[in-house]
């Protein structure tokens, strides 16, 4: 049975127009899904006002959308995991499946990775979306349809948490206290870091991320965040300011000051973590001083594998997604939640959108 599906398509630079669009019966190992939830992502904010980020542009009509949760509509054959009537959260990248990095567990590295909402591929802003079974998780009526779409920007920050070796005791900065840097600061409390620094330039971001598990934040418009962080970690260690510094430095706010801040935070032998890019590939960085200190730099690239982790987090209560969403619009005002997650990027957090 085919099904007609109102989609919301990024037509030109902030134009998004109404399409129907057919949505066919699941075929084998996939699930066709109502959606219910969908989070704006800087992302798509991005691809929304500027028509692409770094490599990936948009060069045609283009349905915006990752962080998904919606209501299984139906199944097709060999299907087992879930059922019609279940309540599911989409990971919204599925590799080959097929290629080494597939098959070492690194499938975010897959050459050939179909994610959506990245240029050719279409994402959720639409009714109904067909999606292969083993990347829809079934989600436990404890968690909301907004926690269950913003399992997404907490995959990124589990990834970070794992990419950055967080152990019990470990002090971490997380530099930007957007979206992603509050799921980064759920993710290091999760992992045990018991000193939590957010940095960030709004003081109701930093708000936010105290509520979510920051220990300490600093507001960078009015204080020296290196000198901060060293003065904390110092007293904390009992170490001389030349030697202070946190266990992991995570940049989630991707702007050159921050980028910078992270390598200079660690204390030697530390750890930086780039979760966000500066949006200049070629930038200017310090790199004699973090070697000396032998910081290690490593990279950030989605997530693999953290979907379930995720669901169990959100579940437990563990992690407080719901006091991400700030905003949310009805499908219809889809435009008018777009045009204001552009605007209003110093006012609000996570702007959602009720398809359903």
């Amino acid at each position: 049975m085919t099904l007609n599906s109102r989609t919301s398509v990024l037509t030109g630079p902030r134009q998004l127009d109404w399409m129907s669009r057919e949505v066919p019966a699941p075929g084998e190992r996939e699930v066709r899904v109502q959606v219910t939830r969908i989070g704006v992502c800087g992302s798509d904010v991005h691809y929304y006002s500027h028509g692409r980020i770094g490599p990936f542009v948009v060069n045609g009509p283009l349905v915006l959308g990752h962080e998904v949760s919606g209501v299984v509509d139906a199944v097709g054959a060999g299907v087992t995991r879930v059922s019609p009537g279940d309540r599911v959260a989409l990971e919204p990248g599925v590799p080959c499946r097929r290629c080494a990095y597939c098959r070492t567990g690194a499938y975010n590295l897959c050459p050939d990775m179909t994610f959506m909402a990245t240029p050719p591929v279409d994402g959720a802003l639409t009714e109904y979306v067909l999606w292969p079974d083993d990347f829809v998780y079934p989600v436990p009526d404890s968690v909301s349809d907004d926690v269950a779409a913003l399992l997404e920007p907490l995959a990124v920050g589990l990834w970070a948490a794992r990419k950055g070796d967080v152990r019990p005791g470990h002090a971490v900065a997380v530099l930007g206290a957007g979206p992603v840097g509050c799921t980064t600061v759920m993710a290091a409390r999760a992992a045990g870091a018991t000193t939590i620094i957010a940095v960030d330039l709004e003081d109701f971001r930093l708000d936010l991320a105290r509520e979510v598990g920051a220990t300490h934040t600093i507001n960078a418009r009015h204080a020296d965040a290196l000198a901060a962080i060293r003065e904390l970690c110092a007293a904390r260690d009992g170490l001389p300011l030349s030697h202070a510094g946190v266990d992991v430095a995570f940049e989630t706010a991707g702007s050159l000051p921050t980028t910078r801040l992270t390598l200079a935070a660690p204390k030697p032998g530390g750890v930086a973590v780039l979760v966000g890019l500066p949006p200049d590939p070629e930038v200017s960085l310090d790199i004699v001083s973090a070697a000396s200190r032998e910081v290690t730099l490593r990279g950030v690239f989605r997530y693999a594998n953290c979907y379930p982790a995720a669901v169990e987090l959100a579940a437990s209560g563990r992690v407080n997604l719901d006091a991400l969403v700030t905003h949310r619009f009805p499908f219809a005002q889809t435009p008018d939640a777009f045009a204001f997650a552009d605007r209003e990027k110093r006012t609000s957090m996570k702007v959602m959108i009720d398809v359903r």
